[in-house]
């Protein structure tokens, strides 16, 4: 069985976490390697500050807080991604907004985010689908304008960029998963991107239970006490021991990754000129990260045969977002504006092959091999 996902491992792992439990004797959050992985990500993505978390949840979770989200308040956001996403605003008592999705990128259709604004718009979260960024510069201006907050859903997009702005560096916050479904992986973690300047000192307080204790190992105060509302967002240094082995191959599993997404591409490109499926779409102010190669077949019934084919020819594939308008908690938590044009057709469409780092050009070969034989021995 060709598995659909593989957790990134490089090497230096085990030898990172062994000096984390001999060397440096520090197991719980904050020791040198979760500083590392901070200071990595604030010199490579050019950004204020980085705070390593838990996981991309409990970033957004942060974020939700630093944005003071308030009962009545409302967010934007697309329905097409994963709860975490709207969660973390619902958690603080606001009011989801879904707004419907471009076919080409199934990312928020920037166009249609103003006329969802009302007196009550506090935050609008463009969610950066597959690593491929949504249209930030029209994004930023509403924001701008009518004077909102922009919380990247940057989960997927480590190391993809927008016109050569890391994702997640453009907003006010931004979030990062390093799930072990991710490119770059801690098992289960994430990260607070800060832009914005003004959110770093009270997200220090926020991640340390709601206490001034970064103040106080900084020497700035004598001694550190609640002062503000907050949980346990640090993890443990031994996933961050793990995750910064990745990060200092970064480019070696990002081109790794490249380069199966662009045999996939040219394997199935023939199938998409007969249009008989569709392939993503990079627009050009994008780089993208390859986290994730998918086809869109005709429709639900087709994509449902072209999964159980595959697995029967021992390939993992699957499909992805259920959009989240649809669901029980998603119709008592939000309600959607103006028409869902692409927002169900297009989930109901996609599926989702391997992709992982080290994934053999044989079995990428046998996957394309395979989705060509399907459509050969489909009725036309």
């Amino acid at each position: 069985m060709i598995n659909f996902n593989v957790p990134p491992y490089i090497g230096r792992e085990i030898e990172y976490i062994k000096e984390a439990i001999e060397k440096n004797q520090k197991l719980c959050g904050d020791g040198p390697f979760t500083k590392k992985c901070n200071k990595w990500m604030e010199e490579n993505f050019n950004v204020s500050k980085v705070l390593l978390t838990t996981s991309c949840t409990h970033a957004l979770e942060m974020a939700a807080i630093l944005a003071d989200i308030q009962p009545g308040d409302e967010v934007i956001a697309p329905s097409y991604t994963f709860v975490s996403t709207v969660n973390a605003f619902v958690l603080r008592g606001a009011t989801i907004v879904f707004v419907d999705i471009r076919p080409d990128t199934l990312n928020i259709d920037e166009k249609l985010i103003e006329d969802a604004i009302t007196e009550k718009t506090k935050v609008i979260i463009p969610v950066h689908y597959a690593g491929v960024s949504c249209e930030m510069d029209k994004i930023m201006d509403l924001a701008k304008k009518y004077n909102l907050i922009v919380i990247e859903d940057a989960a997927q997009g480590v190391m993809s960029t927008y016109k050569r702005k890391a994702l997640g560096a453009i907003g006010d916050l931004g979030a990062y998963s390093f799930h072990e479904t991710k490119n770059y992986s801690m098992g289960e973690g994430g990260a607070l991107v800060i832009r914005n300047s003004k959110f770093i000192e009270r997200a220090e307080i926020i991640r340390e239970k709601g206490t001034d204790r970064s103040k106080f190992f900084r020497g700035q105060v004598d001694k550190y006490s609640w002062v503000d509302v907050g949980s346990s967002y640090l993890p443990s240094e031994l996933n961050a021991a793990y995750l910064y082995a990745q990060l200092e191959e970064a480019i070696k599993i990002n081109n790794n990754r490249l380069k199966t997404w662009d045999q996939y591409y040219i394997g199935l490109k023939e199938l998409k000129d007969e249009k008989l499926i569709d392939l993503p779409v990079i627009p050009e102010y994008c780089t993208h990260n390859a986290h994730m190669f998918y086809i869109k077949c005709k429709n639900l019934e087709e994509r449902t045969s072209l999964i159980n084919y595959l697995k029967e020819e021992g390939i993992h594939s699957a499909f992805h977002y259920v959009p989240l308008h649809s669901s029980k908690a998603g119709l008592k938590f939000g309600r959607f504006h103006g028409k869902d044009n692409y927002t169900t057709r297009e989930s109901e469409r996609l599926v989702r092959l391997p992709i992982y780092f080290g994934l053999e050009t044989e079995k990428t070969k046998y996957i394309i091999d395979k989705i060509h034989n399907f459509y050969q021995i489909k009725p036309r």
